[in-house]
């Protein structure tokens, strides 16, 4: 007897760089997952192909995350059928170095710019910076976060707050306080992926725009 069932789909080839700071890296989570691998792990148990690539640098600021973007991502992503970027950074950028920041507002809100530009508005999700354990500092997280929805905005880009999620939240907060002031460990990071996942997975299940051709010149 002939199968009814038509030939077997295989899902796209999905990968997706994450490009920012110690907190994509997973720093202070003794699991070794961080936000970034619990978000593979639950797209991956949902059906997706996805290959991830890790591209967080500690301290790293905006302005050095968006000057790896243009050279880092093209060999990860070439021949993909769909591929896709998220960004995510701030905190570093809000560190006070003799009484400044070290990054400015219009170097912070630039990296989506840049994104942008390498792999089109469909296929990038900003994330905003978490907060911290140092007040003053996150008054100037907050400005940060603002600013990157305002400028998601206007561009027509996904945006995700972390900020008001982790603030809250009493695991985030003492594992937080406990470690270096800034980074959690893994209960922390469980909250910090959980804040992301639902707006991870939905934006991996939109193919409402074509993905980019691979490859292309830099922007």
């Amino acid at each position: 007897m002939r199968s009814t069932d038509g030939p077997h789909q295989v899902p796209p080839d999905v990968r997706v760089c994450f490009f920012g700071d110690s907190f994509v890296a997973g720093v202070g989570d003794t699991s070794g997952l961080g936000w970034v691998g619990r978000v593979t792990v639950a797209a991956l148990a949902a059906g997706h192909r996805l290959t991830s690539y890790n591209l967080g640098v500690r301290r790293d600021t905006s302005t050095q995350v968006a000057a790896r973007i243009p050279v880092e991502a093209p060999p990860r992503l070439a021949g993909a059928d769909d591929s896709r970027l998220v960004l995510s950074a701030g905190v570093n950028d809000t560190t006070e170095v003799d009484g400044h920041p070290r990054a400015s507002v219009e170097e912070t809100v630039e990296a989506v710019a840049v994104a942008l530009r390498v792999v089109g508005r469909g296929r990038l999700l900003v994330v905003g910076p978490p907060a911290t354990a140092d007040t003053a500092q996150n008054e100037r997280i907050v400005l940060r976060d603002h600013a990157l929805r305002t400028e998601a905005d206007r561009l027509g880009v996904r945006f995700l707050s972390s900020f008001g999620g982790t603030i809250a939240d009493p695991t985030w907060q003492r594992e937080v306080a406990a470690g270096d002031g800034f980074h959690p460990d893994a209960g922390g990071y469980r909250v910090l992926a959980a804040i992301i996942e639902p707006v991870f997975l939905d934006w991996l299940r939109d193919s409402s725009t074509p993905p980019r051709a691979w490859p292309h010149a830099s922007p």
